[in-house]
């Protein structure tokens, strides 16, 4: 398959992640315009990186995420549904997984658990949080059986149109 793995340059490549992003998450081009906006200014986090998967040098599936910290915007949505469960202390010392995203061409194949644990096998933070749909997906399942557990289930984010769950792991992940 060609599959290369590795450091993606996000911010010379937001629109190349977003066109995956879009095809993968159905998005339409008025969120892609937003999201754009978004992981530009989230590329200056001090300790955002990302991970790219290319075939064929063509991107196919990204990881990005940062040291996780309780002011950004993500965190105040969560923080009183994981504090409400006891489970708010996942907010420090956590990497983030911000998004991750593969192709529908490309998935099952590995790829989205080679980003993840990749991008958090270098982190330095003793654990990972992440959200996602809260519904019974391939996304949720690869997360738990990574050992993601839930944090907080019916996470409602403004102009979300479902409600998410809030997914912890200790790291490293776990394999297979």
């Amino acid at each position: 398959m060609d599959l290369v793995i590795g450091p993606l340059d996000l911010s010379a490549h937001v629109d190349e992640a977003l066109a995956v992003q879009a095809v993968a998450f159905g998005l339409g081009a008025d969120e892609v315009a937003v999201r754009r906006q978004i992981v530009l200014r989230h590329m200056t986090f001090p300790g955002a990186r990302a991970l790219g998967a290319t075939v064929r040098g063509r991107l196919v599936g990204f990881v990005y995420g940062m040291p996780n910290d309780r002011a950004h915007w993500w965190s105040t949505v969560v923080e009183p549904y994981l504090r409400a469960r006891g489970t708010d202390f996942w907010l420090d010392d956590s990497f983030v997984i911000t998004e991750l995203h593969v192709h529908p061409d490309h998935q099952n194949r590995g790829i989205g658990r080679t980003l993840i644990t990749t991008i958090t096998d270098s982190a330095a933070e003793p654990r990972s949080i992440l959200s996602a749909i809260d519904t019974d997906s391939p996304a949720r399942g690869l997360y738990h059986s990574l050992g993601y557990h839930d944090l907080a289930r019916q996470v409602l984010f403004p102009s979300a149109p479902r409600p998410y769950a809030v997914m912890g792991a200790p790291l490293p992940l776990r394999r297979r």
